[in-house]
């Protein structure tokens, strides 16, 4: 099992570890700051040393309690080598701020509206896409929803993360807001969840910011009407 590094500190830029394994240019680690595609977060990227060779990860993915890091060619590699990992700070201090904004916007409309279920979303490098079954969800409703969670971040909410044990989990109502999100918490015996204090809180892997002032001003870029249980916004971060 890979040791996962990015829950301890997402803010962490690099690190060491020791080969598992290695399978042509696949390579797993006994730990790794590498966050692998997952919950509508992409993969991390950046490079992996060994003495004087230098590798670029260009995917990284989940297997079997295993974190596969996929490098741009066959390394020379062996079991038990120490390796330096690196990672592309500036695009995961991206995905962590847009990870943030989903969370914080889901948890308004959770407290403020009460009648949107969530039922998708993924994260670009430079922006965000969320999917909302919410049937009154307009253009003027959407950007009204946006300007409250830009007060709410402004405020200063810190971000936690905590575990807790599958059962107790479940008792809380909408942990998780989509139906595969639910399933997921059955199989785990403890569950990650992530708190942003007073506003929001949801089962989830995925790394993101210690307060919601470094979301910065979150603008919707495009909303789409894709049919009565399905309205989507599209969001953008300024200066990200």
């Amino acid at each position: 099992m890979t040791e996962k590094l990015y829950w301890n500190d997402p803010y962490a830029k690099d690190f060491e570890a020791n080969v598992v394994k290695v399978d042509g240019n696949k390579v797993v680690l006994d730990k790794t700051l590498f966050y692998p595609t997952g919950g509508g977060q992409p993969h991390d990227t950046g490079k992996i040393i060994h003495e004087n060779n230098e590798y670029k990860v260009i995917d990284v993915y989940a297997e079997n309690n295993e974190i596969v890091h996929v490098l741009d060619r066959n390394p020379s590699l062996n079991q038990n080598d120490k390796i330096k990992g690196e990672i592309d700070w500036d695009r995961r201090y991206r995905l962590m701020r847009l990870h943030t904004a989903i969370h914080l916007i889901d948890g308004v409309i959770e407290k403020n509206y009460g009648s949107g279920m969530l039922t998708g979303g993924q994260i670009y490098e430079d922006r965000a896409r969320i999917d909302i079954d919410m049937q009154d969800l307009n253009k003027e409703k959407a950007e009204q929803i946006i300007e409250e969670a830009n007060k709410v971040a402004e405020e200063g909410h810190e971000v936690n993360a905590i575990f807790m044990p599958r059962d107790e989990a479940l008792k809380i109502e909408r942990l998780a807001r989509t139906e595969t999100g639910r399933e997921l918490i059955k199989n785990l015996e403890n569950v990650r969840v992530v708190e942003i204090k007073g506003v929001d809180m949801q089962a989830d892997g995925g790394t993101h910011v210690k307060n919601t002032k470094e979301i910065g001003k979150i603008r919707l870029s495009k909303f789409e009407n894709k049919g009565k249980h399905n309205k989507r916004l599209e969001i953008v971060l300024e200066n990200l």
